[in-house]
């Protein structure tokens, strides 16, 4: 666990010292001397800075594409570099997902930056990936904060995750040569290369939760619910991965995809109609029926230790507005005041044993992005 609290404070640390794009609050502060771990590495995940990057192409077309295959387009990515010196990198982007994909509220679809084979990105930030998802703002790139925030949250949980990195974009028009004022964005890693981070591969396989490792599902489970997010599945791949040591061997279901998280509790977010859920804030345990409870036990005793942290996520990042801050510290609270009730953390693990209820719904999601 020395890595992740390696990346907990290395989250805290630059996430204080970050200066908004928007009009984003920024009212509480944490000292920069708290921390004694700068973001040193030279990687594109391996710091917390934000990364400033440019998309110039067909910015019309490329936007408008929100239904069918999606087309692929040849834009120029280019990214500042410490020294203020700018590399320019040809790739090829095309719009991605289903919901946010289609959706008309939906500023900007999300998008898929592919690199070019003959490695065109050379020596830069960029040489070790060939594959890039960015998420882009729906409704407001604070929300896009949050998400990103959900991923630093499950980093801290296990190495077994997405890594992500919050940048500032900026898109213009080949066409027209008009740029759009700079937003909030998130990179997030690529699978396999999430993977081979591990020495596990990934494999396109539906199965059963309880096909599984089970530890790692049950941390994944619980994650969930702490978050408040319903919207996954494991039979569908419903923004789950999966990871394995080797075709034969039990895989690891790895989560991405938090936007409709209670924690995050974008606009437009709302729970599947088959969960009988009021919002998303409501959360709802989604795991299989596990007959023996005491397996949780190890689960909620990690989840407490950990506990410090995940509130310093929050409460030290000043890229947050002060009254979400506070709606979020309550929010876990009231996960802490469950998982230390005996009685009520093990009425709501159990749920999916009660055949009458909603905890064995299994969702099938849209499309998969």
């Amino acid at each position: 666990m020395k890595i992740n609290r390696l990346i907990f404070f290395l989250v805290v640390f630059i996430c204080s010292l970050l200066l908004p794009l928007n009009k984003v609050s920024t009212q509480t502060q944490v000292s920069s001397t708290e921390f004694k771990i700068p973001a040193t590495g030279k990687g594109l995940f391996d710091s917390e800075d934000v990364l400033q990057i440019t998309l110039k192409g067909n910015l019309k077309e490329l936007m408008n594409d929100r239904t069918g295959v999606p087309k692929d387009f040849s834009f120029i990515l280019s990214n500042i570099n410490e020294d203020k010196s700018v590399t320019e990198i040809p790739v090829v982007v095309k719009t991605r997902g289903h919901f946010r994909r289609s959706m008309g509220p939906c500023t900007y679809p999300p998008l898929s930056i592919q690199f070019a084979k003959d490695g065109a990105q050379g020596s830069t930030i960029f040489k070790e990936q060939k594959k890039l998802k960015l998420v882009m703002p729906c409704t407001g790139d604070g929300y896009v904060i949050k998400e990103w925030l959900v991923y630093k949250l499950y980093n801290l949980i296990t190495p077994l995750s997405f890594k992500s990195r919050l940048v500032s974009v900026t898109l213009i028009d080949s066409k027209t040569n008009k740029a759009s004022a700079p937003f909030y964005g998130l990179l997030l890693e690529e699978e396999k290369q999430m993977a081979k981070r591990n020495n596990t591969i990934a494999i396109e396989k539906k199965l059963r939760p309880r096909q599984t490792q089970l530890n790692p599902f049950l941390k994944m489970a619980v994650f969930q619910y702490m978050i408040g997010n319903t919207d996954w599945s494991v039979e569908y791949l419903q923004n789950i991965k999966l990871l394995t040591t080797d075709t034969l061997s039990a895989p690891v279901a790895v989560p991405y995809d938090f936007d409709h998280a209670g924690i995050v509790y974008a606009p437009y977010a709302k729970p599947d109609e088959l969960l009988l859920l009021i919002s998303v804030r409501e959360r709802r345990y989604r795991g299989y029926c596990v007959e023996d409870l005491k397996v949780f036990e190890d689960i909620i005793a990690e989840y407490n230790r950990l506990k410090n942290d995940i509130y310093s996520v929050y409460t030290g990042c000043t890229l947050l507005e002060q009254k979400y801050i506070k709606s979020t510290i309550q929010y876990l609270d009231e996960f802490y005041k469950t998982i230390n009730n005996p009685k009520a953390w093990k009425k709501e693990f159990a749920y999916p044993c009660d055949k009458s209820g909603t905890g064995n719904v299994i969702l099938k999601g849209l499309k998969e992005e």
